[in-house]
């Protein structure tokens, strides 16, 4: 069982740092990281690829604090002998959590999820994106109960953090009913807000009382006040609890 990554809110945001350069995504952390209700920093390929896993969060922890979250977008659907060696680079570079989306099966939901878990970083562990076309009853490839299967395995493993897609209210609600036949407690990571049509006072309304972060790219990274655009969307999450 991983060791517990404390947040430093239950309610908030997570800026999603996929800028158009490594300098801009510090410049994000720098003038956000003492926001209240900024929860932590999700640091993607597009940083990672310039310096590498370790230089960015090096980097990045000259700036902040707070917890570093790395999404390999996305990783999990990978042969199983992969997981113990992606989990122990992320390991040692520093980064405290991943976003996982296991979607070559069940080997790939006890690979992944159970070396994360093993090597005491926090699996965030997700199955479906924000996008229209993405289940097959919309016209994509993947199964429509993808993150039921999903979650059903990573919660018997030990898991309690997951991504859900926002900006679809009607099957948040459904996922999350789901979710709480299945487990007590949770922590749910919610892309889809602003740009992809979510906002975060009705999605956090539904969650009730669990924990919940939107991870926030475009309106913060595209604003032409990324400090102030934090601030008002940090300060919505908090005034849901």
């Amino acid at each position: 069982m991983s060791k517990a990554l404390e947040f430093p809110v239950s309610r908030g945001i997570i800026p999603a740092l996929d800028g158009d350069s490594f300098d801009q995504s510090r410049r994000i952390v720098a003038a956000t990281t003492d926001i209240p209700g900024i929860a932590g920093y999700k640091l993607g390929l597009a940083s990672v690829l310039r310096l590498g896993l370790a230089g960015a969060v090096k980097a990045l922890r000259e700036e902040t604090d707070l917890p570093l979250i790395y999404d390999h977008q996305k990783a999990g659907p990978d042969v199983p002998s992969m997981a113990k060696k992606f989990i122990s680079l992320c390991t040692e570079s520093g980064v405290q959590a991943v976003i996982l989306f296991p979607l070559a099966g069940e080997q790939s939901v006890k690979s992944f999820v159970g070396a994360a878990l093993e090597q005491d970083i926090l699996p965030i562990v997700g199955g479906e994106l924000p996008f229209p076309d993405y289940r097959v009853s919309h016209g994509g490839y993947v199964i429509d109960d993808v993150l039921e299967r999903i979650f059903n395995l990573a919660i018997g493993l030990g898991a309690q953090h997951f991504v859900l897609p926002a900006n679809d209210p009607e099957r948040l609600a459904q996922h999350i009913h789901t979710l709480r036949n299945k487990i007590g407690n949770a922590s749910l990571f919610l892309p889809g807000i602003g740009a992809l049509g979510g906002n975060i006072h009705d999605t956090f309304a539904t969650i009730g009382n669990w924990s919940a972060y939107a991870i926030v790219g475009r309106a913060i990274c595209e604003a032409d006040d990324p400090a102030e655009a934090a601030k008002r969307l940090s300060g919505e999450a908090i005034a849901t609890l």
